[in-house]
């Protein structure tokens, strides 16, 4: 049986998530937090990136983590492993992150916060569509997931801020070309930034902090 989507509801529904959005990226702005959110499929290497990112970062900043899952507390446990305030969100079923999960955590949030890093949950289509009043929307993908996945979710880089195209040191074995991808990008949003990286070898990860005003 196929379900019945109601137009105007689903309409309602995003009009009244950005409206939130908007009340949580002011809250942030007064309470001097630079916030980020970091989309992305399920392996496409979201958490190594802000494992590195706050190992390097921790110093400068007073960094929490909002990590978004189905079920587990994995991503969460391995941000926190690196001495910065994490908390989990686990959604059940829900396939992304949106505004009202958010505003409930920010009392969560230690008073002397003023860097927050928010995991969405691994997907590259729902997020799209659910700002989080964040300053910037990342859209993390890997070499790994083929030479298309730009091309099939075009939603998610028009909402983007800065693309990052990860793993580049398997390129070469899956055949894939990472020249190739930021072309895709640039066809959906010509002025997007994309940084091409090796979260796990640490390459390129200067140039993504540059990227994200860091």
């Amino acid at each position: 049986m196929h379900k019945i989507v109601n137009l105007a509801d689903e309409e309602s529904l995003l009009a009244h998530n950005r409206e939130l959005a908007e009340k949580i990226h002011n809250q942030l702005k007064e309470r001097g937090i630079r916030s980020i959110d970091f989309m992305g499929a399920i392996g496409a290497g979201k958490t190594t990136i802000l494992e590195k990112l706050s190992a390097r970062l921790k110093d400068r900043y007073r960094i929490s983590v909002l990590a978004g899952d189905l079920t587990t507390t994995i991503d969460a446990d391995r941000i926190g492993a690196h001495g910065v305030s994490t908390f989990q969100i686990n959604t059940g079923k829900e396939c992304h992150l949106d505004a009202h999960i958010i505003s409930h955590q920010l009392e969560k949030l230690p008073p002397d916060t003023n860097l927050l890093f928010i995991e969405n949950v691994g997907n590259l289509v729902c997020p799209a569509d659910f700002p989080l009043g964040t300053d910037l929307r990342v859209v993390v993908v890997s070499v790994t997931e083929g030479p298309y996945m730009v091309k099939k979710h075009p939603s998610i880089f028009g909402e983007a801020n800065v693309a990052v195209i990860n793993k580049r040191e398997l390129a070469g074995a899956m055949d894939v070309s990472t020249d190739e991808l930021i072309k895709d990008i640039h066809a959906i949003k010509p002025d997007l930034s994309v940084i091409v990286i090796s979260a796990r070898k640490e390459e390129g990860l200067d140039e993504l902090i540059t990227a994200l005003g860091l």
